[in-house]
């Protein structure tokens, strides 16, 4: 059977996370229904990450050992068809049948969005965390310092995380202000789950003023959940892709990226 990746775009508000459950309530399970649908056989897909109840997707990346022979194009308007509005295929490509959406994957990009205001979002709702005091740039990029390279993330790591290790390669903290909004660009070899969440519970503290840009340091020193800050609410949290050798000529970039803060 020949082998295609897929690209795929979805808000995370109305499923139980990416993972297939009992319930069917998934972004899997709605993917593979429509692949399953149009292929008019079974069909299941491998992810390049697992994403939390309410985190979005930019660009996940799947492959699917397809049953049938479809031009790419065909995969991507035909599946959609049978896909509820908030997911949608963005783009198909054939690939070496060595070539595997998790394993393949040279890293991963997440994003968060974070709204400073007065009051909660209401249009953004979902689409954009929310904080009410104001934060400091400056003092949230010389705490987010502290974390680039490679560490062992204990102290960001949810008690129910099954990685094997929690020592993770940390390439990239990206922190800009765009108006009311900030954003906040995370690049990582792989991540720890509810890794990004922590990490930005520990940037808003130390951005607000209520702990200073070292104690970031001591934090991830402890090794120890109960030295960070609780966890920020997945609203705004978009997982925005891997990234994969050149030679397998995948598609990095999507429309979704143009509009978001």
């Amino acid at each position: 059977m020949p082998r295609i990746a897929l690209g795929l775009s979805y808000r995370g508000q109305a499923y139980q996370g990416w993972q297939s459950q009992p319930g069917g309530n998934t972004v899997q399970d709605k993917v593979e229904a429509a692949l399953s649908a149009f292929a008019d056989q079974a069909v299941t897909t491998v992810c390049a990450g697992r994403t939390d109840a309410g985190v979005h997707a930019l660009n996940q990346v799947v492959h699917v050992d397809a049953p049938v022979e479809r031009e790419p194009f065909s995969w991507v308007r035909g599946t959609n068809r049978f896909l509820p509005p908030d997911i949608a295929v963005q783009w198909c490509q054939a690939v070496p049948g060595h070539f595997h959406a998790r394993n393949s994957a040279r890293g991963r990009r997440y994003r968060f969005v974070i709204l400073e205001s007065a009051v909660r979002p209401a249009l953004e709702a979902g689409l954009a965390g929310w904080v009410f005091r104001p934060l400091s740039g400056e003092a949230m990029r010389e705490a987010a310092a502290h974390l680039i390279g490679e560490h062992d993330f204990t102290s960001f790591r949810a008690a129910n995380c099954q990685s094997p290790t929690p020592v993770k390669q940390l390439r990239k903290i990206a922190i800009e202000q765009r108006g009311a909004y900030w954003r906040f660009d995370f690049d990582a070899n792989a991540f720890l789950y509810h890794m990004v969440r922590n990490i930005v519970g520990c940037l808003v503290v130390v951005g607000q003023g209520r702990q200073p840009p070292g104690w970031m340091a001591d934090v991830l020193a402890a090794k120890s959940r109960d030295a960070a800050a609780p966890t920020f609410p997945a609203d705004g949290l978009y997982f925005v892709g891997p990234y994969y050798d050149a030679a397998f000529e995948l598609q990095a970039h999507v429309p979704a990226f143009d509009w978001l803060p």
